[in-house]
């Protein structure tokens, strides 16, 4: 019964490793090795030249799908006669951003704190690509009476203001503005307003009324993006990527681009709070009315729209008081765009925090990330604070481990009398179980005793590696020597044949089993768990090693003690 139960929970582990395994290869680009996806990822093909940009530039309308929510006036698909177009280059300490004069879209958004996995480039979040790469972030105002008169928007040619283009040394502000011509007796005017150090972007809108009447006006902030993401297994182990909304009463809502796509999305109802976002792997973008209270009490509703050819967009719709003639409305909100450091979002707004996807093991996970980070304000290096993580975990589980490792010491003392028995009964299966149970309550020795370490480090394990393919701080971190990026594989295998070293040397601390098969196969396994982490990322390799370490280390001990060391 104990070698049964010993090789269930090998299984159950070495399953897990597999598909961490194999999610670690999908992050890094590559194709899954055991768990392929039945459906590719999707790959729009770019719109034929000179086609109107229809529905792929439209929010949400009275005659969207119900995943829309809401309604609101009708949105031109194809700009006005056009004034000439201008692409506005801005550069500041953290951002290397174009800026399109029509309807002053951000088309463009280079990181250049940021290098692709490959180092070779900057990370670029926005892009104004075919439908199959294309990301932007767009404002506009809509006509909330059903009177075909439409207000300026993302498709009106704007003006881009005289000034600065590029943040001077010194210079810790840089202010960017668009300004339409009245459409529908309302003019809009829209002003970017960068801060150094700062991945939060303001935006100031002011909707002037030049007409003599009264007017009516909602502001829309707007992310569009490609819905192509990286190819997950049939488990949806990785990281989530899509639109997402929050508001306090309904929280976190993860709005998933193939729910979108078949009309099944139910995006939060209309509130005086709350914000979009964008997320993908280690980094967000969000809209939220922030600034003043007056704009962070508009009402607002969420909306979700597929336009087709892999485009989706989701939407924050406030609306505006009455502008009376003559008058001007001004709303401040930000534009974050950057890496999804979760104490910094935290700081941003109410959940933000959310958007760095910790999957099912949230709860232990974050627990873990605080702790991490602590850690690392401490030492100032994220390897060191892995090891320290270990060190504090391994200490909180001691007595815990000391019991389990005693009993397994136990089980080791009482193997060559196990074995004599199997060898005398083996041709009387039911009569050695039998004898087997009489020698573990004579010898008072739990055959299960052994197996808690292991229960208790695969949900800590698994939470870890979320840690550290979630957080964004990992991305390019050097631990010592060789190892200068923890959230990529040792590039010269030192860590992996370390890790298999200890593994198999825990393994001869352990107690043999009785079954020649069963024996083997505890030699096998950590092999064959060996050439997996050779993928995995060096924290968390780093983070097994020292594990095993301090295990050697506590069942040393405690098979001296008992003085079983050597025994088979």
């Amino acid at each position: 019964m104990n070698d049964i139960r010993r090789t269930i929970l090998w299984v159950i582990f070495g399953f897990s490793l597999v598909l961490l395994w194999d999610q670690w290869q999908v992050f890094n680009g590559n194709k899954p090795t055991f768990l392929p996806s039945s459906k590719p990822a999707a790959v729009a093909s770019a719109p034929a030249a000179g086609s109107a940009p229809a529905a792929s530039n439209g929010v949400p309308t009275a005659s969207s799908s119900g995943a829309s929510g809401g309604s609101a006036g009708a949105v031109p698909t194809q700009a006005a006669a056009a004034a000439p177009r201008e692409q506005v280059n801005v550069t500041t300490d953290l951002f290397k951003a174009t800026i399109d004069s029509e309807g002053g879209t951000v088309n463009h958004l280079e990181l250049l704190k940021y290098d692709e996995a490959d180092r070779t480039k900057r990370v670029v979040l926005f892009e104004n690509g075919s439908p199959a790469t294309r990301y932007v972030a767009q404002t506009g105002l809509l006509n909330p009476v059903d009177s075909g008169e439409r207000f300026p928007n993302h498709l009106t040619p704007m003006t881009a203001k005289a000034g600065p283009r590029e943040m001077a040394d010194g210079q810790n502000t840089l202010e960017v503005g668009f300004e339409s011509a009245p459409v529908g007796g309302l003019k809009y005017v829209k002003t970017y307003v960068f801060h150094r150090g700062d991945y939060a972007v303001g935006v100031r809108h002011e909707v002037v009324n030049v007409s003599d009447q009264p007017r009516d006006a909602q502001l829309y902030m707007q992310l569009l993006r490609h819905g192509t993401v990286a190819a997950g297994t049939m488990f949806g182990t990785n990281t989530f990527t899509g639109p997402a909304a929050y508001t306090n009463e309904k929280k976190f809502h993860k709005l998933d681009f193939k729910d979108i796509a078949k009309g099944k999305i139910e995006p939060p109802p209309p509130a005086n709070d709350g914000w979009i976002a964008m997320v993908q792997h280690y980094f967000v973008s969000a809209w939220l009315l922030k600034g003043d209270p007056a704009s962070e009490q508009l009402r607002r509703e969420f909306r979700v729209k597929d336009l087709g050819d892999n485009l989706f967009t989701v939407a924050m719709v406030a609306t505006l008081p009455k502008i009376a003639p003559g008058a001007t409305q001004v709303v401040n909100s930000t534009l974050f765009a950057g890496p999804e450091e979760e104490k910094k979002l935290e700081a941003i707004a109410p959940g933000l925090d959310l958007v760095k996807d910790y999957g099912i093991f949230a709860i232990i996970s974050k627990p873990l990330y605080w702790l991490l980070n602590q850690l690392h304000g401490i030492l100032g290096n994220w390897g060191w604070s892995i090891v320290a993580l270990v060190v504090l975990l391994k200490a909180a589980f001691y007595w815990l481990n000391a019991k389990a490792y005693a009993s397994m010491a136990k089980m080791k003392a009482i193997n060559p009398k196990i074995m004599e028995m199997r060898e005398r009964l083996k041709d009387k299966p039911q009569e050695m179980q039998q004898e087997m149970m009489r020698i573990y309550k004579t010898e008072k020795v739990n055959p299960m005793g052994g197996c808690f370490p292991i229960v208790i480090q695969i949900p800590v394990f698994i939470a870890l590696y979320w840690v550290l393919l979630s957080s964004v701080e990992m991305r390019h971190a050097p631990w010592i020597g060789w190892i200068t990026d923890l959230s990529a594989p040792d590039p010269w295998y030192i860590l992996p044949v370390v890790m298999t070293a200890t593994s198999l040397f825990q393994t001869w601390l352990n107690p043999t089993p009785p079954d020649p098969m069963q024996a083997k196969l505890m030699w096998i396994m950590p092999l064959a768990f060996s050439v997996m982490f050779i993928f995995f990322p060096a924290g968390l390799v780093l983070y097994w090693i020292t594990n095993n370490t301090l295990s050697i280390a506590q069942q040393w001990f405690i098979n001296k003690r008992l003085g079983v060391l050597g025994k088979s």
